[in-house]
């Protein structure tokens, strides 16, 4: 059977649900995410094929860089979704789904940029950047 998990933006106008396994969270600390969340984004992905929208109208996609683009809520400003461009799968902002989710954490990336006032004790591998098994940008996020 296939793992069904939901979730949405804090108004409710934009709703999403999965299908099957996710990634484990990744917590990346880049500027751009930082500058966007107020500290770091923690999310899984998914294959587009299993991930369904609803009201997608209410999303706004902010082209971060070359790379990627970032969808939040244009009626509250949630952010939820982060898109690599030309990938076939879209990462999620573990906070946005509703519990139990089942997430579990998986790796910190971009450690090399993250901010000053924190340090990262949890004992899960980190990244200067990235690694084979994280795809992002392929540029370093500025």
């Amino acid at each position: 059977m296939s793992r069904l998990r939901e979730g949405g933006c804090l108004c409710g106008a934009v709703r999403f649900r999965t299908h099957g396994s996710l990634r484990g969270v990744v917590y990346c600390h880049c500027s751009q995410c930082r500058k966007q969340s107020g500290h770091l984004y923690a999310a899984t992905d998914v294959d587009d094929a299993r991930l369904e929208i609803a009201g997608a109208d209410n999303l706004t996609w902010y082209t971060a860089s070359d790379f990627a683009r970032r969808g939040f809520c244009r009626t509250c400003g949630s952010a939820l979704f982060w898109k690599r461009n030309g990938a076939d799968v879209t990462s999620i902002m573990a906070g946005s789904f509703e519990r139990p989710s089942g997430l579990k954490a998986e790796a910190h990336i971009f450690v090399a940029d993250k901010g000053d006032y924190y340090e990262i004790t949890d004992g899960l591998p980190q990244y200067a950047r990235s690694s084979d098994s994280i795809p992002v940008a392929d540029e370093p996020q500025k």
